[in-house]
């Protein structure tokens, strides 16, 4: 670990964790240049650059910054807002698995998104109810899981609990939908970033300005003590109870505004912390790296979904399913290498 200090401040950094936080914002920094510069009407990185620095002509200007620039935006945030949501997550409960996608906040924010695909209504009010649904499911398995606080064994078999049901009640649903909804519902449950314009960026902009602020510098230094284990935290000060309910907020909040944005996106909030650890090789949550590495994961994959398979989009949840499963698959085969399984 570094320290810098300035007059009476001082800044602690562990340069690798640094360089890794740096590296994965180049990278999606890089996929972002490609996707704006690719599609039916192509353009070079230069013509791209210029394009974004106010230069290039009228039809750049739109096709960069109204049809490719909020999808790319959006792409950015929903991979950190999940990425710094999933290293909450495995922080509190201490559990590799323990992710939005597990735990059942992701069905309940599909269970709010489908209520109103039933009831009929407009992309705003899906989106608005994928919120709902999300802090509902959020309240409820809080309160299921309390017993004298929330510990993490306990959160996550209520979790998957409250998961499978949601599931259930998801399907049912899709079979009570007009054919017509419900293939748009099926789309968005499996998540996908076609056709995002600011109006989807901008809540879930506002909502990290807010709280990744809040988790970064205001709760950080406690999460990493309550990785000890919550009497070496209360030992050492933390007040586990008030902060643990502030965390767990915050993360249900970015789960249903990305859900909100991009629909349920599955395992970047599972995966981008693991590669974020294993990057750094340092303890912790890693929250900085892993919402770089959520951000450029996400990009690249909504690239390779765009590009894969020439005249045909697919959704973004394909690729990141994808990638995810053979991540684990791959981490399984790890741990049993190892004698760990």
């Amino acid at each position: 670990m570094t320290v810098l200090r300035t007059g009476g401040l001082s800044l602690r950094f562990r340069p690798r964790a640094f360089g890794v936080g740096a590296g994965a914002a180049l990278l999606a920094a890089g996929f972002g240049l490609v996707a704006l510069g690719s599609g039916d009407y192509p353009m070079g990185p230069a013509d791209v650059l210029r394009t974004l620095t106010g230069g290039g002509t009228l039809a750049e200007h739109f096709i960069v910054y109204e049809l490719r620039l909020p999808r790319l935006v959006t792409a950015l945030l929903v991979g950190a807002a999940l990425a710094l949501a999933g290293t909450v997550f495995q922080s509190l409960v201490r559990n590799p698995l323990g992710s939005p996608d597990i735990l059942g906040f992701t069905q309940g924010a599909s269970t709010g998104a489908l209520v109103v695909v039933v009831l009929g209504g407009s992309s705003l009010a899906l989106a608005g109810a994928a919120v709902v649904g999300g802090l509902g499911t959020g309240l409820v398995i809080y309160a299921l899981a309390w017993r004298r606080g929330v510990h993490g064994y306990r959160l996550i078999l209520v979790g998957i609990g409250v998961s499978a049901i949601l599931t259930g009640v998801n399907g049912y649903l899709l079979t009570r939908a007009p054919l017509m909804d419900a293939a748009r519902a099926v789309l968005w449950l499996t998540g996908s970033l076609d056709g995002r314009g600011w109006a989807n960026a901008g809540p879930l902009l506002a909502v990290l300005v807010v709280l990744a602020p809040l988790v970064l510098v205001g709760c950080a230094p406690a999460l990493r003590m309550m990785e000890l284990g919550d009497d070496a935290a209360s030992a050492l000060g933390v007040p586990v109870r008030q902060l643990r309910l502030v965390l767990l907020a915050a993360a249900v909040l970015l789960v249903s505004f990305a859900a909100a944005a991009a629909g349920p996106v599955s395992f970047v909030a599972l995966v981008a912390p693991h590669v974020a650890r294993r990057l750094t090789r340092a303890p912790g949550p890693n929250l900085l790296p892993s919402m770089a590495v959520g951000a450029a994961l996400l990009v690249g994959a909504d690239l390779l979904a765009q590009r894969a398979f020439a005249g045909h989009q697919l959704p973004v949840g394909v690729v990141t399913g994808v990638i995810g499963g053979g991540y684990l698959v791959w981490l399984l085969a790890l741990e049993r290498r190892a004698g760990r399984l």
